[in-house]
């Protein structure tokens, strides 16, 4: 990208960022509802993440009165408070208006990642019920409540939610988004939170999308395309295979290592990597198991090294479409992987127009005279 566009783009995102953050204040402008007036007037106001805007004060028993407020049609809005920084151990606060039109506001203990593990009317939250107030007036809803602490909160690990269904029984479904930051109370600063393990989250997916996505899907087209380079072509494929796939295993290994630090539940997305992670020891065993070129085994041995490596391919790449969108990665990972997939399926097709266009010919009749 030259220079030029370079500047374009960074305008363009200046006064993107520019809009949001003049929405933002005037979100902090908006009044409080009457009902919460009388309990909630004169408090801070920081927008924080999305349309969520947070206004807060702790006096000087360690009361901290919150009120926050988000657009909002139905389902459910959450505050949670951890202490590391991680859903799992955490508490939160959670309103939403029921199907009847009526309030509802209640602390969960988040034990787990299932519906089960999200215990109603537990935590370590102080709080009194009567102090709880939600209210929805013109499209946004007001979640307010007041927390003891037996200390004066400074820097705490927040994490926001939200689901786009009502609970039923008090049983939240499956948030649509969520963000985890740490608010200083003192200041009204939120900062990425350092607890969430992002470098391990950028390598997982870093180190696979260059070897599934990448090195591979190269390797596998020298194999089909470039034979007539023999015997260079057999080297670049194995040389190609091997790398992509030994980088593939570290970024397994970070993934696991990801998982055993925040438990994420995307079983669709770990499925998909044990199932391509064992198609990619297969083809390393095929390598050492490969009969001569003579064997009456060998055409097996093609078919199943064949597709099975196709197989890989395929599922590694719809594995990669859903690790971006899961892990909530930006717009540049996207459009680079977008990018880099549609340049590997253009060569594809030209390549293979290319070679049956050479095997028709090879293969036309000689004429007879």
């Amino acid at each position: 990208m030259g220079s030029a566009a370079r500047a374009v783009a960074a305008a363009l995102v200046v006064l993107a960022l520019a809009s949001v953050a003049t929405a933002q204040m005037e979100s902090c402008n908006d009044e409080l509802p009457p009902a919460l007036v009388a309990n909630y007037s004169g408090l801070a106001c920081q927008p924080v993440w999305n349309n969520f805007v947070l206004r807060y004060h702790q006096d000087k028993n360690n009361v901290l009165r919150v009120v926050l407020s988000a657009m909002y049609s139905t389902g459910w809005v959450g505050m949670g408070f951890s202490r590391d920084g991680l859903m799992i151990g955490s508490s939160a606060m959670v309103g939403w208006m029921g199907k009847k039109g009526l309030p509802h506001i209640r602390q969960f203990a988040l034990r787990g990642k299932t519906s089960s593990k999200v215990v109603v009317d537990r935590g370590f939250l102080v709080s009194n019920d009567h102090d709880h107030t939600v209210v929805v007036q013109q499209a946004k809803i007001y979640v307010a409540f007041q927390l003891r602490f037996s200390y004066r909160l400074t820097h705490q690990h927040i994490i926001m939610a939200f689901g786009n269904s009502i609970p039923v029984k008090n049983k939240l479904t499956r948030h649509q988004g969520k963000t985890s930051f740490t608010f200083d109370f003192t200041t009204g600063r939120a900062s990425v939170d350092g607890s969430f393990p992002y470098g391990l989250r950028r390598a997982h997916g870093a180190l696979n999308l260059f070897a599934w996505g990448v090195l591979m899907p190269i390797g596998a087209i020298l194999a089909r395309y470039f034979r007539r380079m023999d015997p260079l072509w057999f080297y670049l494929h194995v040389g190609l295979q091997f790398v992509g796939f030994i980088i593939g295993l570290a970024g397994v290994v970070a993934g696991v290592a990801l998982y055993n630090k925040i438990q994420a539940d995307i079983p669709a997305h770990r499925g998909l990597g044990i199932f391509v992670l064992f198609l990619g020891i297969l083809q390393v065993l095929a390598f050492f198991l490969r009969p001569n070129v003579d064997s009456k085994y060998r055409k097996y041995w093609n078919w199943y090294h064949h597709w099975a490596g196709r197989l890989a391919l395929f599922f590694a790449a719809v594995n990669i479409v859903l690790g971006i969108h899961v892990g909530g990665a930006d717009n540049s990972w996207k459009i680079g992987y977008g990018f880099n997939l549609a340049v590997i399926l253009a060569a594809v097709i030209a390549l293979e127009f290319m070679l049956w266009t050479r095997w028709s010919k090879n293969s036309a009749a000689t004429p007879t005279y």
